[in-house]
């Protein structure tokens, strides 16, 4: 057992499995695969999980808590003027890459609707959130919707889609798409 860990903690073997997810796909998801990444036995799963079915029910609301809720219940992000809060909230997808697993989660949806019932339930949260942010500014109906759908949108696909922009350059973008965004 020369170069292997003792234990891994419940974080680590979530972790483990959302890069398991991410490069290899919900089959890519395997006990024995996450162990050898993990460098630990095997038998170290049981004492965090029951099954591997336990593992992806675990792993599915460890995503929507660590990617979404650590925003949405975030009290810096709950309060002050709006403008700011939306400027805080993009700094904080951008900075701790908070979608880099959005191309996974999505393609697991695909293939079981339980998990694409709660893809949608996260997705909801983050428009509930943003479209609350922009209610307090006034706008309302089909405006607020849209503005809302366009910041969700964005923001949840940006680090996908500009993957090769440094990170400096999508900051610098932040405060025009604030203002655009919430223009009257």
């Amino acid at each position: 057992m020369a170069g292997r860990k003792q234990r891994a903690s419940r974080a680590d073997w979530l972790e483990a499995a959302l890069e398991a997810l991410a490069r290899d796909g919900v089959d890519g998801v395997r006990v024995e695969r996450l162990a050898r990444s993990l460098r630990i036995a095997k038998s170290g799963f049981y004492w965090h999980f029951r099954d591997r079915d336990d593992l992806l029910a675990q792993l599915l609301r460890f995503w929507a808590h660590e990617f979404t809720g650590v925003a949405t219940e975030n009290p810096e992000l709950r309060a002050g003027e709006p403008r700011e809060r939306l400027r805080r909230l993009a700094e904080m997808i951008l900075d701790a890459d908070l979608t880099r697993y959005e191309l996974a989660f999505r393609a697991w949806a695909k293939q079981d609707p339980k998990v694409a019932t709660e893809v949608r339930r996260v997705y909801r949260d983050r428009l509930d959130f943003v479209g609350g942010i922009l209610a307090k500014l006034g706008f309302e109906g089909d405006d607020l919707e849209m503005r809302t759908r366009l910041f969700v949108a964005y923001h949840s696909w940006e680090r996908v889609m500009f993957s090769k922009e440094p990170k400096r350059a999508l900051r610098a973008l932040i405060d025009r798409r604030i203002a655009l965004i919430t223009r009257r």
